[in-house]
């Protein structure tokens, strides 16, 4: 099972194109995981940015609760 929604996403994506013939749905599909690999590497910079800028754990690990990094 995947561990945050962008995961989740792309796995109901992937499911999607397995199941789908029409060569422009696919592209759609494909399309949109892609997109969703550049907002997960943006978060992946953002998260470690937070990470180095906060020295403070129990604030990153407030963050973490409230989902605002991971």
């Amino acid at each position: 099972m995947a561990e945050t929604t962008l995961a989740t996403m792309d796995e109901l994506l992937e499911g999607a194109l397995n199941d789908v013939d029409d060569p422009e749905v696919r592209y759609k599909l494909r399309s949109a995981r892609q997109l969703l690999q550049v907002v997960q590497q943006r978060q992946d910079i953002i998260d470690e940015a937070i990470d180095t800028a906060i020295e403070d754990e129990a604030v990153l690990e407030n963050l973490r609760d409230l989902g605002y990094t991971e």
